[in-house]
């Protein structure tokens, strides 16, 4: 309790000395408030926009939480049939090696014409940017099994359902975490980005909003918002993840 106190300390005074030496820029340069505001500047439009920022926040984290969700689960399906079936490894790794080699953000536009400005194509989006660092760190980590435990899996004559689900798995789940660290930091990304390429809701929008009626509060309390979000969803992933891959978990071949 006490550490957690501390952390909650440390970061309030983080936050404290960025606000405080954000506005002695602000004080210090003379900029004009519509190339950047004060922080006093930002609150009064986080205040005054309260309702349209919840409204479009809400769009951007449904479609964030989704995409997210499916990527995930497509990239550790991948991952466990990569290394389950030679077959599979054989025809696919190379593609998916490929496919990573073409910049994902360069795809938004296409993904955009193909499905639209609603928010199939913002899913997609979450779901391309993420799919490729969770099957590979995941993939890597069931690959790389202890010679000890492969052993044991072959001593004991281990099927490769069960060698995976009781050895492979469980000694791959920190790797799996940090294809989760990367895939919600890359997430916030997709989902703007798929935003500022075509979309009528989202904070993405309403910074392009913003932005075009020189309404840059507006853009900056959009930019808090998002920031938040991301926050929020780094914390809640760092939580779980950090119960998925505690030590101590040993797998047992059956």
């Amino acid at each position: 309790m006490i550490g957690a106190f501390g952390a909650f300390l440390r970061g309030l005074l983080a936050l404290g000395f960025g606000l405080a030496l954000w506005q002695g820029v602000v004080w210090a340069s003379g900029v004009p408030s519509f190339i950047l505001p004060g922080p006093a500047r930002v609150a009064e439009s986080l205040w005054a926009n309260a309702a349209m920022l919840a409204q479009n926040a809400r769009f951007t984290a449904v479609n964030l939480l989704t995409g997210l969700a499916a990527g995930v689960a497509l990239g550790v399906a991948t991952a466990l049939n990569l290394a389950l079936s030679p077959g599979a490894r054989l025809l696919l790794r190379p593609m998916l090696i490929f496919a990573q080699a073409v910049p994902v953000f360069a795809l938004a536009p296409v993904v955009t014409l193909w499905l639209g400005y609603g928010a199939p194509s913002k899913i997609v989006m979450v779901m391309l940017v993420i799919y490729f660092p969770v099957t590979s760190a995941f993939f890597d980590g069931l690959m790389r099994l202890p010679a000890p435990l492969a052993d044991m899996a072959q001593l004991m004559r281990a099927t490769p359902v069960r060698r995976l689900i009781w050895m492979q798995v469980p000694h791959a789940l920190p790797s799996l975490a940090s294809g989760l660290r990367l895939a919600v930091v890359y997430a916030p990304f997709a989902v703007v980005i798929g935003e500022w390429v075509g979309s009528s809701r989202g904070l993405g929008y309403l910074m392009l909003m913003a932005n075009g009626r020189g309404q840059t509060d507006l853009m900056f309390a959009s930019l808090v918002v998002l920031a938040a979000l991301s926050l929020i969803l780094f914390l809640t992933f760092e939580t779980i993840i950090g119960r998925l891959a505690r030590p101590g978990r040993k797998g047992r071949v059956g």
